[in-house]
């Protein structure tokens, strides 16, 4: 099985707890070129939802979206908030229990949602849907727990996204998979098996790309990624090296950056 999908290992080893989601959130935050921010720029789409909504969000890492967004969550809504690992649950539970927003913390694989029949307003599936090894059965899941008038926010990444990040990889990894680049969700190819299950799709890019000053993060990032199994520390040594040559010349290492969303009505 690919490890993109592969549940076990994802909730066992990959997404066991924070570490490796922090890591690759920490680049983002600290290196994007557009000052809007990520999250704050799917919450714009998100906050479209009435002052009263109930929210679904599957896969829900460590809440970041939420903590960033704190200030701009509706007073009305009810907000679950659900992950396949006890890690992350943990990591979410642990980051928003300050706000005292009386979020709903649930395990919850998304191929099965113990949920009724039309019970919400909006469904947020955050860079998750490409884990899910059976994405049309989720996706129909999906669809029966919206409302009639209920929408789908699932957001990804593009063919090139982190592109320069990923030829590092290759270059430190002395066994390389033939899934660790495998993405069987992207903005190339959602759309399709979107349409499948829902009535209208629409797609939205955000625009924005990575300018890394500092190699530490550069090298948390691959330790973190699914393709870090097998790295050479000597390699890795030298990889050092080369990025610090190109950051002594360049003063920065560009990493193109390829993400968006797509908007299902049911």
């Amino acid at each position: 099985m690919f490890r993109f999908t592969d549940q076990k290992y994802l909730t066992q080893d990959q997404y066991k707890d924070a570490g490796n989601l922090d890591a690759r959130i920490a680049i983002h935050q600290r290196f994007s070129t557009n000052p809007q921010g990520w999250f704050n720029w799917v919450f714009d789409t998100l906050v479209q939802s009435p002052e009263n909504a109930i929210v679904l969000e599957l896969g829900c890492g460590v809440g970041t979206m939420w903590k960033e967004c704190a200030g701009r969550i509706p007073a009305g809504w009810a907000i679950s908030l659900t992950d396949l690992s006890d890690g992350m649950l943990d990591a979410a539970w642990r980051s928003l229990v300050t706000l005292g927003r009386g979020f709903k913390f649930e395990k919850v694989d998304a191929q099965s949602i113990p949920y009724a029949d039309k019970t919400f307003d909006v469904v947020i599936a955050n860079h998750m849907l490409y884990h899910v090894p059976d994405r049309e059965k989720a996706l129909t899941e999906i669809k029966r727990v919206l409302k009639d008038d209920g929408r789908l926010i699932a957001t990804t990444v593009g063919n090139t996204h982190m592109q320069e990040m990923y030829q590092l990889l290759k270059r430190v990894n002395t066994n390389p998979r033939p899934d660790m680049f495998v993405n069987p969700f992207t903005l190339e190819n959602g759309q399709e098996q979107l349409q499948k299950v829902f009535s209208q799709v629409k797609r939205s890019q955000y625009a924005d790309n990575l300018e890394v000053t500092e190699i530490d993060p550069l090298i948390a990032y691959i330790r973190s990624s699914i393709g870090a199994t097998d790295l050479s520390e000597e390699k890795l040594d030298e990889l050092k090296k080369d990025l610090s040559a190109v950051l002594e010349k360049e003063g920065k290492i560009f990493i193109t950056k390829d993400s968006g969303l797509f908007e299902a009505l049911k």
